[in-house]
């Protein structure tokens, strides 16, 4: 199976200047556990994850002062639609991370998830009669 079968093509962007705060409604809202951070100043894309809010709150900072810009993983490991979920998966556990985003002539068409991954890997349960 490839990554285009499992990646997630809805795709929450932040910007820099959003809080803490703005981008853990987002992310709860739309039921996402990363969103992908976009700096026109840059040009470059980064991720945010519920890790990083979490470790933020943990280290006692206040979600409405800090951006996201403070929290944003800027050196990331992307892959493509055609790669391979289990090269998908190698990359994530080689980088202790749980979410990859998806880049296609140059620009984020997906996120891809451990739990994407999962799902396509295990077969759904199945409900027996009773």
């Amino acid at each position: 199976m490839l990554v285009r079968d499992a990646m997630s093509t809805l795709i929450l962007t932040l910007g820099p200047a959003h809080t803490l705060r703005q981008a853990a409604c987002l992310m709860s809202g739309r039921r996402v556990g990363a969103a992908v951070v976009l700096d026109p100043e840059t040009s470059g894309i980064g991720i945010l994850t519920e890790r990083d809010i979490l470790n933020s709150l943990g280290a006692g900072h206040d979600p409405d002062r800090e951006t996201v810009s403070a929290h944003t993983t800027n050196n990331v490991v992307f892959c493509t639609p055609d790669a391979t979920l289990q090269e998908a998966a190698e990359a994530m556990v080689h980088g202790g991370f749980r979410h990859l985003i998806v880049l296609e002539d140059g620009g984020a068409v997906g996120i891809v998830s451990v739990r994407d991954v999962i799902r396509c890997w295990v077969p759904a349960r199945r409900t027996v009669p009773a």
